[in-house]
């Protein structure tokens, strides 16, 4: 605790063995998986995958990719943190000694299943995986919460996975990634290197949204680099840091855009998604972005009527502009141009293209509705500023979607004075801050992680931030 408010680390993460994860692979896949070495000496996961040239299972991948575009992990062991994140008497020390009550916990190599070509193999990943986190967490007081991993190659197994997780292994909410990489129509044959996205807020992807809110869990969003998945400003960075600048910034604005504007949280008005490791600052910049294209080209925009002036004011215009010397030659121009530009053959009332009418579903809804319903939510480090300022820009709600992460176990993550550090980097008066070093992450989580907290830790804390 802090000061008498919850911790919650809203997303820590697993150091996962694969060859631990290994023995908990049914036996036809266990020779996929190992360790490996890259040409500079950094250790990779290397998966033999489905290669689609060749029909076989010998397309050699090593995640995170190690060079190219893209480039995933490098060096990225934690002196602080690695052996916390391999094994729980360390972790629980940290936590301790932070003042840490709660861990919510991702995987590591498990953000790249999505990225597997071959389905079956997968699914039977993740199935392997969400065993061994959830017997691994198992035996702490619900200080340690397994987050479970899901295949998006098959959305039927996906939801199949997900009920399991959750009614099966306890779990109190399911990770996806953010897109799910497919082959690129210009050049199929070349996947997965040249590839486009398939992103969570997909039709295709509904039956798991609605599962999602049929068990009332969350579902958090989590990229990485080097994975294969589609990563924007990133896919064209060939370093390792210049990748992770962008990476997971690009790859939940993506998920998030396409959410709000495909309609997922309009049909899916009770969902929870949380767009983790990407920090919260860029959050202002797009929601304003999402009212204001929202007000201008969805609410009040018509395509149907577009505005053309009338032929006598554009010629008047232009006589006067290029003078009056050859007023007959101006006029023919102007009407021939005229003519081309609003050619009444193209009538726009008479084009019946449903294209016209981008996003017209959501044309009663703005999008910053979505954040007012406690849908939509961050997270933050204790380095990242961004929560001092999500409420300047963003109004009361920009007190509540922000959720505390120590990064735990990543490269990136900060251990020494996590939340003390977090708690200050601004005058935050005690509800704000309840909210944000706990109160946000049970929202998002909601109530299968708040049933399953200690109850001593409820009963110790009495903020308002945590109902």
């Amino acid at each position: 605790m802090y000061q008498g408010l919850l911790v919650i680390d809203a997303d820590a993460h697993k150091i996962e063995n694969p060859l631990v994860m290994r023995d908990y692979l049914d036996s036809e896949y266990q020779d996929r998986i190992g360790l490996t070495i890259d040409s500079l000496g950094d250790q990779r996961a290397r998966i033999a995958d489905f290669n689609p040239a060749t029909g076989k299972n010998d397309l050699v991948r090593m995640f995170p990719q190690p060079q190219g575009l893209g480039k995933g992990g490098f060096r990225t062991l934690h002196p602080e943190t690695t052996l916390g994140a391999m094994f729980n008497k360390i972790r629980l020390e940290h936590m301790n000694q932070e003042g840490i009550d709660v861990q919510v916990i991702y995987g590591t190599l498990n953000l790249v299943f999505s990225s597997i070509i071959d389905k079956d193999f997968a699914i039977a990943l993740c199935r392997a995986y969400n065993n061994y986190i959830a017997e691994d967490c198992r035996g702490y007081g619900g200080r340690l919460q397994p987050i479970g991993v899901l295949p998006l190659q098959d959305v039927d197994a996906a939801v199949a996975e997900m009920h399991r997780c959750v009614n099966e292994l306890g779990m109190i909410g399911v990770a996806v990634a953010p897109n799910l990489p497919i082959p690129h129509p210009k050049a199929p044959e070349a996947f997965p290197e040249i590839r486009t996205c398939k992103t969570i807020g997909h039709p295709d992807f509904h039956p798991l949204l609605q599962a999602a809110v049929d068990l009332d869990i969350a579902l958090g969003i989590h990229g990485g680099p080097g994975s294969s998945m589609v990563g924007g400003i990133s896919d064209h960075m060939e370093t390792f840091v210049l990748t992770h600048i962008f990476v997971q910034r690009n790859q939940q604005q993506l998920a998030l855009a396409r959410m709000v504007f495909d309609g997922a949280f309009e049909r899916f008005p009770t969902l929870r998604v949380g767009f983790l490791e990407g920090g919260c600052g860029w959050l202002p910049d797009l929601a304003h972005a999402f009212h204001e294209h929202w007000e201008k080209r969805i609410r009040d925009f018509d395509p149907k009527h577009p505005y053309r002036p009338s032929l006598i004011e554009y010629t008047k215009l232009m006589i006067q502009e290029r003078g009056s010397h050859n007023n007959i030659n101006l006029m023919n121009q102007a009407k021939n141009l005229f003519d081309l530009l609003w050619n009444a053959q193209h009538d726009p009332t008479k084009i019946d293209d449903a294209s016209l009418y981008e996003h017209y579903d959501l044309r009663h809804r703005d999008p910053l509705e979505y954040f007012e319903r406690g849908q939509i939510f961050t997270s933050f480090e204790s380095d990242d500023p961004g929560p001092s300022y999500l409420h300047i820009s963003m109004g009361e709600v920009g007190k509540r979607v922000a959720c505390f992460s120590g990064d735990y176990g990543h490269w990136d993550g900060v251990l020494q004075n996590c939340v003390r550090d977090a708690a200050t980097v601004a005058d935050y008066d005690r509800e704000h801050l309840g909210l944000l070093l706990g109160g946000n992450a049970l929202a998002l989580y909601g109530d299968r992680l708040r049933q399953s907290l200690p109850k001593e830790l409820l009963a110790e804390t009495g903020s308002k931030a945590i109902v």
